[in-house]
């Protein structure tokens, strides 16, 4: 039996990296806590208060409202963006000069800035000038994105899964790429239907894959602000006034520091625990396998 000897001499390269880490994340949590337990009427005066911001954040209607309109925002995207990924990637070519091609024209939308895409479909979305605003209103559908919920959910929505559906394409198309062509001969010469092929030899391969792809829209989906906040500022009202958008006109707009210090913990820990649920699952459908 060969015994390994640890190397001290690594922890020297590691050390920079848990430094970095220690102030980019752990120091800057640790001031949300300590603000999230006390109370400031400026001066740099705090005061105690306990669990007090975390109740009323619990029990307030404005939060269950945002939470509500965020958990519907991202089980939406996930609904679309997953299966229309992988129907494009299916679709794309797997040898050939258009497999650079139809790469780099997915990998676009991606490359583009998060404030740079909301000031697009802002402009884009305009029912009066517009391209896709006045496209709509010509067929006889009212559509305003500011001044009706539906229609800014709907642009919301679309920006969205304009912006983000190229990443579960890319990730499809790369577990396809992995499939061994050996698959696809023993599956002509038995003769199996496309849907036999997808389901059965496709599918399986790309479930890791699409398994990352889930994981990441989700947590991004959470998470998301700069789009929406910069396409409809949380409007009209507050349709489109997600999770994100409503801790910072807590932290910003209306200075309460302590609120919205409970609130982004709140926000952290709901998305962790979903994450490590998924995670948990995924890890279990692994073992069993």
């Amino acid at each position: 039996m060969i015994s390994r000897k640890s190397n001290p001499k690594g922890w020297f390269f590691v050390a920079p990296v848990v430094v970095l880490v220690a102030f980019n994340a752990l120091i800057p949590l640790m001031t949300v806590v300590n603000y999230s337990v006390q109370e400031t009427f400026g001066n740099n005066v705090f005061f105690f208060e306990g669990v007090k911001w975390y109740y009323q954040v619990l029990h307030s209607e404005r939060f269950h409202a945002s939470l509500l309109r965020q958990l519907f925002f991202t089980g939406t995207i996930l609904v679309i963006e997953v299966p229309l990924g992988v129907a494009i990637a299916l679709t794309m070519p797997r040898k050939g000069p258009w497999v650079s091609v139809c790469l780099v024209l997915m990998a676009l939308p991606l490359l583009i800035p998060w404030n740079v895409v909301g000031a697009m479909w802002n402009i884009f979305s305009l029912p009066d000038i517009g391209l896709l605003g006045k496209a709509i209103n010509s067929l006889g559908i009212n559509y305003d994105y500011t001044q009706q919920p539906g229609s800014a959910w709907f642009t919301v929505i679309l920006m969205d899964v304009w912006h983000w559906t190229s990443l579960v394409v890319l990730l499809a198309y790369a577990g396809l790429c992995s499939i061994p062509e050996a698959y696809y001969q023993a599956a002509k010469i038995d003769g199996a239907t496309p849907w036999a092929v997808f389901r059965f030899i496709e599918l399986p391969k790309m479930k890791r894959v699409l398994t990352i792809a889930i994981l990441l829209r989700f947590m991004d989906s959470f998470m998301i602000y700069t789009e929406p906040f910069v396409l409809t500022g949380g409007g009209p009202g507050n349709a489109t006034t997600f999770l994100s958008i409503d801790l910072v006109k807590i932290a910003l707009g209306q200075f309460d520091l302590g609120p919205a210090a409970a609130m982004s913990l709140i926000y952290f820990l709901i998305t962790l625990l979903v994450c490590w649920i998924f995670y948990t699952l995924m890890m279990k459908n692994e073992n069993q396998e």
